[in-house]
This record gives structure tokens, C-alpha cells and sequence, in this order.
């Protein structure tokens, strides 16, 4: 038979067909392989004697280390716009991490009550030019927690996001039950805690949501600078017409993206944040 494997504790996968939930134990050569099963994974699995067994796992779209989960097609990213404070460069950092994967990308602006209207309008413009969907959310209230829903069909959605902005109380609200333990804000760090052990499907709305912490690890490391442009959509538009087809989109001449910053058609922070990524992964490969 085949199914997903929508939770996996202690060796023990949990393979979804339908209705109906088959307890397996993988076989011994993915060990042999260095190849585990991940929460995600389509694959096939035999019943033996009332005892299941994950017989071969189906190629992967993807797979994520933090949470360990295969075949994500969705990342909502949850920042708060105040408390914590918004900050466009971790913003960046998630946005290159989700298309490094390959993930479509939705942007959750959470809290939206703690900002004036201007200063909420202004997030939301930034976040449009450069081409990503937005909701605003007041999650405790439920406010924005329908639109969210709404995403969720024919896709395997991850939350992430910083600690501390609200995806335990949207994954909750989403849910109608409290799915992910939360704890209290630390008035200190103004991040949250939460006590999420394993990482599991939901299946909601035609689709599946994790129920996970998220990115825990923010490391760029693995993305090649030649790589790193693929990971800025709004670049798309323009790359192709630079003088060089190797164009680095740094100081080389001829160069479309740069003329297409100076005419205010790139936002100039999204290029200057590329630029001291690609010099960041560029440094740390000659030190290495």
C-alpha cells in the first residue's frame, strides 16, 4: 500500500491511507542507506502479521532538517509588527531559506493591533514589491484566521517565523484545539516558549499543516553564491537581459538588475541585503 507518513515517534512512523492510520517500523536498509523516513514522505508499506513495514520512500520534492519533514509545498511566515520588534533583515533570512526549498511563500503579519494603520500600510507595501501575498492577523482575537485556512488546500504548510510572534496561537486557532503547548512571553526576550516534542501532520482544509515549531536554525551556509539570486523572485524579471549571461548582479557592468535598482523598480534594501549575503557566502568559502 502506499500513504503519507503523518507523525513519527521512537522508531514508529504513523502512515495515513484514507481514513485509516497504519502503525509501521521501517525495514533495516534505510539504515544501511543513511536514509530515515521523515514526516512528509510518501511511501510504501506492507502489513505482515498485524505489523506494518515501510517497505521504500518515494522521491522527495524536499526536505527540511528543522522540522524534520519532507515534501513541504508551503511556508507561512509569521512576524509580529511590534512585540517583537519587525526586522526586515530576519525577514530576508526566512524569505532565502523558503526558496532555497523551493517553497511557495505567504507572509503573515501578526499583532496588527499594536501599530498605527500607516506604519502596518508600509510593512504590507514593502512585502508586496517584491512579491509576496500578505495577511494580517490579530491571532488571539481570530482575526486573519480564516484567510489563512484558506491557503492551506492541496498543499503541506509549515509555520515559521521568529520566536515569540504568534504561530503556537495561530496553529491553535486554526485548529480549534490547543495542538502546540505554548508558554508564557518572556518579558526579558519577549520570545515565546513552546514545548512541541515531534513534528506532525494535520490534515485540514484539503491539505496538511505541521504541527511544529518551525525553523529553528536560520544557517545559509549550504546556498551557493551562484545559487543565492534564485532566492530574490523579483529578480526574475531582469537577469536575463544582463551583458553577462554569469552575471553576479554585484559590480559586474551591463548589469539589468542594478539599473533596474536605480530606477526604483528593485527595492534598494532587498538588493543591498543580496549584496551582503552573496559577500557573506563568498568570505566564507575562501576562509574555508
Amino acid at each position: 500500500m502506499q500513504g503519507i507518513i503523518v507523525k513519527g515517534i521512537a522508531g514508529f512512523y504513523y502512515v495515513k491511507v484514507d481514513e485509516d492510520i497504519y502503525e509501521c517500523k521501517a525495514r533495516g536498509k534505510f539504515r544501511h542507506n543513511e536514509l530515515s523516513p521523515l514526516v512528509g514522505d510518501k511511501v510504501e508499506f506492507d502489513v505482515q502479521n498485524g505489523k506494518g513495514f515501510i517497505m521504500d520512500i518515494l522521491p522527495r520534492s524536499c526536505s527540511l532538517i528543522r522540522p524534520a519533514i519532507a515534501n513541504v509545498t508551503q511556508a507561512i511566515i509569521v512576524f509580529a509588527v511590534k512585540n517583537p520588534d519587525f526586522s526586515t533583515d530576519l525577514l530576508n533570512k526566512f524569505l532565502i531559506q523558503c526558496e532555497a526549498k523551493g517553497l511557495k511563500v505567504i507572509i503573515c503579519f501578526n499583532k496588527i493591533d499594536l501599530v498605527s494603520k500607516e506604519e502596518l500600510e508600509e510593512k504590507i507595501a514593502f512585502v508586496n514589491s517584491i512579491g509576496y501575498k500578505v495577511i494580517c492577523s490579530r491571532a488571539k482575537q481570530g482575526e486573519g484566521i480564516e484567510e489563512i485556512k484558506e491557503q492551506l488546500h492541496n498543499n503541506i504548510t509549515v509555520l515559521c517565523g521568529p520566536s515569540g510572534v504568534g504561530k503556537s496561537t495561530i496553529l491553535n486557532s486554526i485548529l480549534g484545539r490547543n495542538a502546540m503547548e505554548t508558554g508564557d512571553i518572556s518579558e526579558r526576550l519577549k520570545r515565546g516558549k513552546h514545548t512541541t516534542r515531534h513534528c506532525e501532520l494535520i490534515e485540514i482544509k484539503g491539505g496538511y499543516i505541521a504541527d511544529s515549531p518551525g525553523f529553528s536554525s536560520l544557517d545559509i551556509s549550504d546556498i551557493k553564491k551562484e545559487d543565492l539570486q534564485n532566492c530574490f523572485p523579483e529578480f526574475n524579471e531582469y537577469k536575463n537581459d544582463c551583458r553577462f549571461s554569469t552575471c553576479m548582479h554585484n559590480k559586474e557592468p551591463g548589469c539589468a538588475v542594478k539599473e533596474a535598482v536605480l530606477k526604483d523598480e528593485i527595492n534598494k534594501n532587498r538588493y543591498d541585503f543580496y549584496v551582503k549575503t552573496l559577500e557573506e557566502i563568498q568570505n566564507r568559502r575562501e576562509w574555508k
